[in-house]
């Protein structure tokens, strides 16, 4: 048997690849987060599966479950909101599986950045504004950041910055990252992206913050700051150049 690590995507249900809605349509046991993946997608699985939500269990209760799989012969999908090489606790399950010698692979999904940025159509790199994209976190209320991965290291760069699980956090971090964009830098929150109950919110680091209150945002969200949101005059990218050289 094997268990599979699946990206069951940002949360609408036809956002997964082919494969992941094979495997899910085809493995007996299914572990998922309840709040995260949609109820849809868990229609999909065979007849008298097995559907274990672990939004309510710990490490060792979800390995017990994968092993229990194995030791009985059956392929499981582990579901994972947006992409699991991402924030996903991917990590430490596989390394119990290594211990345990159960088989596993890694099917990707559609990250939940990738779901906000085409909810706000907008490239999050943007020829002579932006060419680099930090993904990263805060650490209120979960594991801490390591030494050196800082905010203010980050925005000091000016690169497109993605924050996740930070929308609770916002008001005390928007000041913080207009130290080093200016309080004018475009920003924007997308709660829910891609389902049907998606918000989305623009505006700068000045009242992004108040918006976010105002619309009663408290999780489930991708907070986006830079310059690129707002790009309109910019050099076209060489890709589609007329001056570069194509062919053989």
């Amino acid at each position: 048997m094997t268990v599979f690590f699946i990206g069951a995507g940002p949360g609408a249900a036809d956002l997964v690849t082919l494969r992941a809605a094979r495997l899910i349509a085809s493995c007996p046991v299914c572990l998922y987060a309840g709040a995260l993946v949609p109820r849809e997608l868990l229609d999909t699985a065979p007849a008298g599966a097995r559907l274990v939500d672990t939004a309510d269990l710990d490490l060792d209760e979800i390995t017990a479950e994968l092993v229990g799989a194995h030791e009985a012969g059956l392929d499981v999908a582990r579901l994972h909101s947006g992409d699991p090489s991402v924030y996903s606790a991917m990590a430490e399950q596989m390394r119990r599986l290594d211990v345990a010698g159960v088989p596993y692979e890694v099917v990707p999904g559609v990250p939940s950045f990738a779901a906000a940025a085409a909810a706000l159509k907008r490239e999050l790199t943007v020829p002579g504004v932006a060419q680099t994209v930090v993904l990263t976190r805060t650490s209120a209320r979960s594991t801490p950041m390591p030494p050196g991965e800082t905010l203010a290291a980050y925005a000091a760069t000016g690169a497109t910055l993605v924050l996740h699980l930070a929308v609770q956090r916002l008001d005390e971090l928007a000041p913080e990252l207009a130290a080093h964009y200016g309080a004018d830098c475009p920003a924007a929150v997308v709660a829910y992206a891609s389902r049907a109950d998606e918000v989305v919110l623009r505006g700068t680091l000045a009242d992004i913050a108040a918006q976010v209150a105002a619309a009663g945002i408290r999780r489930t969200a991708i907070v986006v700051v830079g310059r690129a949101l707002a790009a309109g005059q910019f050099p076209d990218s060489h890709l589609y150049s007329v001056n570069r050289a194509r062919g053989a």
